[in-house]
């Protein structure tokens, strides 16, 4: 959990307790106190508008994985604490790990863990403000925040890469309904997979270049719907949906047959297939229009 001096935060992440020496030690063990010999926090210590809590171990691994955190991943824990997300996810999982911490104590405590932990060649530990660092690389991001802060966030991370998992312990982010929830015995995360942007207009053609019809769509967050005009005959979209880069939806063709599109989404270009009883075809598409503004 994080510390974060310039904005209201609150600290998340267990920090391990130690030997009274700076000797290896593993994270499986129960330790009777947190910290090390250069640095012990205590729980709930004040902070400017924070206080720092610790995220169980159980919790921990039932976030990553939900988030099907794997060894191409990039994990970027926003207020890292002393380090037990980032660590956990290079350990246990095999990613490649960043943790954003303010507080610099709790930062140089983290490094010293990553060290302890065998994995400081695949985590970094950076002291710095969450709202200010670039976690644009993440293919992972993990919070543990209060409620204003995951909505301070929200926009910065709904600008991240489609298909991005995020995991916020406790919190929720306000109207961005969760794709979904996991717990533990007494405690409770969110996941969420950053959607593409669909929404507007947009020219969808056949393989050969011939015109195949337009696609209006809307869009709040992974929710979306919209119309498909073919042959001049507009209908509604069915069972439309965005799963991070994936747009796809079910529509009845000029000869009444029922039809899939699955595409892949790309900035303002997409390519896929229809599918009619096993047989598919080529589809791509060009948007035209922003969505108009709410």
């Amino acid at each position: 959990m994080p510390s974060n001096a310039s904005r209201r935060t609150f600290t998340a992440g267990i920090v391990f307790a130690a030997a009274a020496t700076l000797a290896p030690w593993s994270f499986a063990q129960d330790f009777p106190r947190y910290g090390d010999a250069l640095y012990e926090p205590t729980l709930r210590q004040p902070g400017k508008d924070v206080m720092w809590l610790p995220t169980p171990d159980a919790m921990v691994k039932r976030m990553l994985a939900a988030a099907r955190v794997g060894r191409g991943d990039v994990v970027y824990d926003l207020g890292a604490g002393e380090g037990r997300i980032p660590i956990a996810a290079a350990r246990d999982f095999g990613a490649t790990a960043v943790g954003i911490e303010y507080d610099a104590d709790l930062a140089a405590l983290a490094r010293r863990n990553a060290e302890r932990a065998g994995v400081a060649d695949r985590v970094t530990i950076v002291r710095g403000d969450i709202f200010r660092e670039d976690f644009s690389r993440a293919t992972v991001v993990t919070l543990f925040l209060l409620p204003d802060l995951n909505q301070q966030l929200r926009p910065q991370i709904l600008a991240l890469r489609p298909g991005t998992r995020v995991v916020s312990h406790m919190w929720d982010m306000g109207e961005w309904e969760p794709d979904e929830k996991v717990s533990t015995d007494d405690s409770q995360a969110f996941l969420w997979i950053v959607p593409a942007p669909v929404a507007g207009r947009w020219r969808l053609a056949e393989e050969d270049g011939t015109s195949f019809g337009e696609l209006e769509l809307v869009q709040r967050f992974q929710r979306v719907g919209g119309t498909l005009c073919l042959r001049g005959r507009t209908q509604p979209l069915l069972g439309a949906f965005v799963n991070g880069a994936t747009l796809g939806f079910t529509f009845v063709d000029p000869f009444g047959a029922v039809r899939t599109l699955r595409a892949q989404v790309a900035g303002d270009t997409m390519a896929g297939r229809t599918n009619f009883v096993g047989t598919t075809a080529p589809v791509t598409g060009r948007r035209v229009a922003a969505a108009a503004p709410p």
